[in-house]
């Protein structure tokens, strides 16, 4: 078949241009917004005046410390005030920032600061129960130099406390901070996050200043971001949507930052009366959470303006109760993993309720998307295929690994995601699944997203995932693992009888396990390798 069928690009770039380095953002925000709260923590007001000083206290910390351009500094703590000024302080020494997942084990970050060549490592003394340093310690690399405890402000157990490290930071003059601030260019590699490893080890993705602001500009001028807003962040620093989708979006349209360490439906609800938050981005696990909530018609919501989500496949009865019963003004759903930078495409907020339901909108401007079949050729608009992008915000690549780098984006420069998808007619992106989670039924490919959509039609399911298990005659099977509203009464087969009504016999599930809640990751979606891992005990 001959193929006429174009890759798609978006909207047009935008007039403003945003500055290209961090430390050119964070003068620049401190110009423009100089009056305006940049974070809100624990009643702790920091204005955009006041971060270049904050800031660059940590840098001279750091120069202090030998870092020089390009050496790498990790963070491992919760979501606060001291994780962005840590941060910024690493962009502004042209160090490479290295986020750490919470949850990971003392050996599974070790394995990350080693093979980062991690030089100092800003961590929290605790979190959720858990003592970070001494998770770390019999496992520490001896590559890592030394360790700044966040919420200490003393040294302890040979531990810089936070105030002991800004201390040694004031024999470095001013004049070499702001020396080395001026040599960071968009070139400078702004940070190395490491994948979710799914399917071995985690691989380090290599982003540049430049990219990350070019890409959450378009970001924050879509969704209408701008100074007055206020952004509560529950998705965590350490994935792309809590860091650059998240803080660095504020500091480039002078919101309000409101750090949020753990998502809790009741605390998430109380903050948003008492905070008067209006910008709420989340997967779409923390709306249902919210709308599934007793006391949701008793809270006031009427500050809640924007809300950005993402998934494969998103049931438009979310996207309506999202307007209606949770009140935003502005919906809107994107697509994005770490490797291109953690934004491809982004939906109009103004395209009419069914693309924002169906898509996650058109790439933003200066890349492209192609879906390709497994022989890696361009399929036509409305087929189904992975999903492949090129432009500026594709990875510098895999960190020590040009292996990988070459197997995850081909001679042409277009990154094989994994995800599968198809464009329609007007360009817009609709997300199938991700390969890993098809699962094959009697020879045919069933993507659990397409199928979870279906259920969440049932008035009884508050939330479901859909697994593939073993089946000795079919090979794989669905199982949903549903969670029920309160109050409401469901049985498997009776929710099995209401799937073979609805959708092709190979897609119904044949297993229906009732759960209390879904296990979650740090990203607030379905950790589905734990629901497999419970099943199959």
């Amino acid at each position: 078949m001959t193929d006429t069928h174009s890759p798609q690009t978006l909207l047009e770039p935008t007039a403003a241009v945003a500055p290209m380095t961090l430390p050119a953002l964070l003068a620049e925000a401190s110009r423009r917004f100089a009056g305006i709260a940049a974070i809100e923590e624990n009643g702790v007001v920091t204005r955009y005046a006041e971060l270049p000083e904050q800031v660059m206290a940590v840098t001279r910390g750091l120069l202090a410390r030998g870092i020089e351009e390009g050496d790498r500094v990790a963070i491992w703590a919760p979501n606060c005030r001291a994780w962005i000024i840590a941060a910024l302080g690493i962009h502004c020494a042209g160090a490479v920032m290295v986020p750490i997942n919470t949850r990971m084990k003392g050996p599974e970050a070790a394995d990350v600061l080693a093979r980062s060549g991690t030089r100092l490592l800003f961590l929290c003394r605790e979190f959720l129960g858990v003592d970070y340093p001494a998770l770390l310690q019999p496992f520490r690399p001896d590559s890592l130099e030394g360790e700044i405890i966040l919420d200490e402000p003393v040294s302890i157990d040979g531990r810089l406390g936070w105030q002991a490290f800004l201390d040694e930071g004031a024999s470095v003059s001013l004049e070499r901070v702001k020396a080395r601030m001026a040599a960071v260019t968009p070139e400078h590699v702004s940070d190395l996050l490491f994948t979710s490893g799914t399917t071995g080890k985690p691989k380090g993705v290599l982003s540049t200043q430049g990219q990350l602001l070019r890409a959450f500009h378009e970001y924050g001028k879509v969704i209408g971001l701008g100074p007055g807003d206020r952004y509560l962040i529950v998705n965590p620093f350490f994935h792309a949507f809590g860091y650059k989708a998240g803080w660095i979006s504020c500091l480039l349209a002078g919101a309000t930052i409101l750090p949020h360490a753990v998502f809790d439906a009741d605390v998430v609800i109380r903050r948003i009366a008492e905070d008067r938050i209006s910008v709420l981005p989340g997967p779409p696990t923390l709306y249902l959470s919210m709308l599934a909530h007793p006391q949701l018609a008793q809270t006031d919501l009427s500050s809640l303006r924007v809300a950005v989500t993402g998934a494969a496949t998103i049931p438009a009865v979310l996207i309506e109760r999202m307007r209606t019963d949770l009140g935003f003004e502005v919906v809107t759903t994107a697509y994005g993993l770490t490797e291109c930078g953690g934004l491809a495409t982004i939906c109009d907020p103004g395209a009419p309720a069914e693309v924002v339901a169906a898509t996650s909108g058109r790439p933003i401007a200066g890349t492209e998307v192609s879906i390709r079949n497994a022989e890696n050729q361009l399929l036509p608009a409305g087929e189904t295929g992975e999903i492949c992008l090129r432009g500026f915000h594709v990875m510098r690549g895999y960190f020590q690994d040009p292996d990988a780098t070459a197997e995850a984006i081909d001679a042409e420069g277009w990154l094989h995601t994994g995800d599968v998808g198809r464009l329609d007619e007007q360009g817009n992106l609709q997300i199938t699944d991700r390969l890993k989670d098809m699962f094959i039924v009697g020879g045919f490919n069933c993507y659990p997203a397409e199928i979870e959509a279906v259920l969440l039609q049932h008035p009884a399911i508050a939330q479901v995932a859909v697994i593939g298990v073993p089946d000795e005659r079919m090979g794989e099977v669905g199982c949903a693992c549903v969670v029920r509203h309160a109050n409401q009464s469901l049985e498997g087969p009776e929710l099995i009888a209401w799937c073979r009504e609805r959708m092709a016999n190979y897609k119904v599930p044949r297993m229906v396990h009732f759960f209390e809640a879904l296990p979650l990751n740090p990203s607030n979606k379905v950790a589905k390798n734990d629901l497999r891992t419970l099943l199959a005990t």
